[in-house]
């Protein structure tokens, strides 16, 4: 059996062993390196309406791990044909300020 059919095995049939241990450390059952992995649970998180907090955390390991603000706003326009314009307009302002930008009291254009 291969790696890929083993991992979706174990996923599909909820082997908890390992789950907590892929969650624990991704690296252990990912090929994705550290930035890929970040900018994915970025996406995830913005394409639920994830907290602030939360963005933060995130964009910070994204960066940590070489991921520049362009990349990271990238992120949130390579969800939108998925989640649609109302959640991409929802999550905005909580990227922005994950990102150290308050956009409070300014003018829309």
């Amino acid at each position: 059996m291969e790696r890929v059919e083993r991992t979706l095995r174990r996923i599909a049939l909820n082997d908890e062993r390992y789950l907590r241990a892929a969650v624990a450390d991704p690296g252990i059952s990912s090929d994705l390196d550290v930035k890929t992995q970040a900018l994915i649970r970025l996406g995830s998180l913005l394409s639920i309406g994830a907290a602030t907090v939360s963005l933060r955390c995130t964009v910070e390991l994204a960066a940590a791990a070489g991921a520049s603000e362009e990349e990271i706003v990238g992120v949130l326009l390579a969800i939108a044909p998925a989640v649609g314009h109302a959640r991409v307009v929802g999550v905005a302002p909580h990227l922005a300020l994950a990102l150290g930008y308050d956009f409070d009291g300014e003018e829309q254009t």
